[in-house]
């Protein structure tokens, strides 16, 4: 990851409607989300929710496959977790601070 990626990722995530969409696919963990579900959870339009569905997709933060008649979305874990790694880690050079008050170890 680098200062680019992470700060289109972050850009994306800035929407409140993106936010909830991928706190509501952390929640519903490997399993995923039924695409009407994500939608009436984050109060979206089935149209609003699909539009930024595909928007977290190109950005590979989830992913979709069709189950009979329903969109399930998952969260793509090791995408998420790289950027937070990132600004841990790198961007923030791994200060002691900003790691203790995200409560990881040093």
């Amino acid at each position: 990851m680098n200062d680019e990626q992470a700060a289109h990722f972050l850009g994306a995530l800035a929407n409140p409607t993106r936010l909830a969409i991928v706190r509501h696919l952390v929640r519903a963990g490997p399993e995923g989300a039924a695409a009407g579900a994500i939608a009436a959870s984050v109060g979206a339009t089935p149209s609003r929710a699909s539009f930024h569905l595909a928007a977290l997709a190109e950005l590979g933060v989830v992913s979709a496959e069709r189950q009979s008649r329903s969109m399930i979305y998952h969260i793509n874990f090791d995408r998420l977790g790289s950027v937070l790694r990132y600004f841990i880690e790198d961007c923030c050079a791994g200060n002691p601070v900003l790691r203790a008050s995200c409560g990881v170890r040093c």
